[in-house]
């Protein structure tokens, strides 16, 4: 009764927190709504006897992956208005995906077959002796070896094809060159300047690296008001 009751507790607001990540107009909102979504779904794995899975639900997923929504969504400056205004042109085309979806969904259910020893195996103990992820260990890494590997092996074709799809090289990235770096001599990296109290960028300039010139040279916005000379 405890254990039916809980279910129920923690399945109500697991569907509410999910409806809210989808309906919620703060973006922010929605993941801290999924990260309480994910801890109600580990509850659940706890209560059905999956203790393993219920942790790495939450070390994973609210650790590592919502963490990370959380950050990208808080620091990417994102103009929300201006992304809500192709909302009504495509609402059509994705109302009538979501028909589609739900039609796909209907067809599912209504050919679903409950097996008659379901009902009975629902929050059944492991057997004596028999850890869980031992258990489970054992079912992933025998039965279904070849499965595991295979999808292991897609998602890591399709991590590579975001990647490369994805990488674009600008021509302003700045590549090491070791041996140049071993070849400078104190002459091409030290420059010994007369400074006033009080002078700033403005007076005295930006020092940057030379590229071809043996002495360092300073940058000034106005060469006229340096006071001080190089020794």
């Amino acid at each position: 009764m405890i254990a039916a009751l809980a279910f129920y507790f923690f399945a109500f607001i697991l569907l509410a927190s999910a409806v809210k990540v989808v309906s919620a107009r703060n973006p922010v909102h929605s993941v801290l709504y999924l990260i309480l979504a994910f801890f109600n779904a580990s509850a659940l794995f706890v209560l059905a006897g999956a203790e393993f899975l219920a942790m790495i639900l939450v070390i994973v997923y609210v650790g590592a992956v919502a963490v990370l929504f959380l950050f990208v969504v808080m620091m990417l400056d994102i103009n929300f208005a201006q992304l809500r205004e192709g909302v009504q042109r495509y609402l059509p085309f994705g109302l009538a995906i979501g028909l589609v979806l739900l039609v796909e969904l209907g067809i599912v259910l209504l050919g679903w077959q409950i097996a008659p020893e379901t009902a009975a195996m629902r929050f059944a103990p492991i057997a004596e002796g028999t850890q869980n992820t031992a258990q489970l260990g054992k079912l992933i890494y025998t039965d279904y070896i070849l499965i595991f590997q295979v999808s292991g092996l897609i998602l890591l074709v399709a991590m590579i094809g975001a990647i490369v799809l994805t990488l674009r090289d600008r021509g302003i990235s700045r590549r090491q060159d070791i041996g140049r770096q071993i070849a400078r001599t104190s002459a091409n990296t030290l420059v010994m300047m007369d400074v006033r109290n009080g002078a700033g960028i403005d007076e005295l300039g930006i020092l940057r690296p030379p590229v071809d010139e043996p002495e360092p040279v300073a940058e000034a916005h106005d060469t006229h008001s340096h006071t001080g000379g190089h020794h």
